[in-house]
């Protein structure tokens, strides 16, 4: 009876544990590490040094990682995606390991950053996965230097500062940025200058971009708008309108994630991202690249 009575208040023990543990949404998992690259280093670009790593072997695909973030946020599809492509990570200007100069933030001189990468590893044309700034870099790429991306996959990207939601309350997004905080310390070459840097990048956010319908609708790159359900930074008509300003643009909303998705359900992202980038290989007779406005539920065309 002893034994029955332990049993049976252990399995009301788990059953509480469950119901109170906070859903994948409202959690922020620890950073992943990146794995042994093929290719690492420092690349001179537009007289500033940033740092790539490169994976795989096959069609490239170039992952660009958000505001206050390095590329080891990217660990887990790495891994998933250079077993059929070759992978490329790097850090934007004076994020992680690269460095920066004088020049205020902008998306454009990111972007500018990016083709000069590309340049350096004399990669002509890649697809994107982007996440939130790296998202809106991408954006920006697919509109001013389209032959240089084959396909954009932009997951919580905003248009307009308007898009942005107030995190101030977020405990996961107040989290992140101190864990960022933390990150910086260790990469960076001016490890005591967090502050600063936040403070620089926030002004950024608080005047970019500033997109129109007409400026997205000059996207002609093959291009996913994906958000979680659950972003805690970027509002859902601001992602709507998006893909419904990109032609053919597929709108793809995670569901049980935030915007953190690729660490709280790698797999889940990591299948949406091989999905898309195989779309690519699909054409038609004719030689060109079929849209992408269909899939699984969530998947929901302009």
């Amino acid at each position: 009876m002893l034994l029955r009575n332990l049993f049976i208040a252990f399995l009301v023990t788990v059953s509480i544990t469950t119901a109170q543990a906070a859903p994948q949404w409202l959690s922020l998992p620890p950073t992943p590490t990146l794995p042994k690259a093929a290719q690492s280093g420092f690349a001179p670009v537009n007289g500033i040094k940033v740092w790539y790593a490169v994976f795989g072997r096959g069609q490239p695909v170039l992952l660009l990682h958000g505001g206050l973030a390095n590329a080891n946020y990217w660990g887990h599809q790495v891994r998933a995606l250079q077993r059929h492509y070759q992978v490329i990570v790097m850090e934007s200007r004076g994020h992680g390991r690269s460095s920066r100069n004088q020049e205020p933030y902008g998306y454009d001189s990111m972007a500018s950053d990016v083709i000069g990468l590309l340049d350096h590893l004399k990669i002509r044309q890649a697809a994107i996965v982007g996440w939130s700034d790296g998202a809106i870099i991408g954006l920006d790429i697919a509109m001013k230097h389209p032959e240089r991306v084959s396909r954009l996959f932009a997951f919580a990207a905003n248009s307009d500062p308007s898009g942005v939601a107030d995190i101030a309350s977020s405990d996961v997004f107040n989290a992140y940025i101190a864990r960022a905080g933390e990150e910086y310390k260790r990469l960076s070459s001016t490890p005591t200058e967090y502050k600063g840097f936040v403070a620089e990048i926030t002004k950024m956010w608080e005047s970019q971009p500033k997109w129109t319908a007409s400026d997205l609708a000059t996207i002609k790159v093959p291009t996913w708008i994906v958000d979680g359900d659950h972003d805690e930074a970027i509002k859902r008509e601001n992602t709507e309108f998006m893909a419904a300003s990109i032609p053919g643009a597929g709108l793809l909303i995670q569901p049980e994630v935030s915007h953190f998705s690729f660490l709280q359900d790698p797999e889940q992202f990591n299948d949406d991202v091989l999905r898309f980038l195989a779309r690519g290989r699909q054409v038609r007779s004719n030689g060109e690249v079929r849209g992408s406005q269909a899939g699984r539920s969530g998947l929901v065309p302009p």
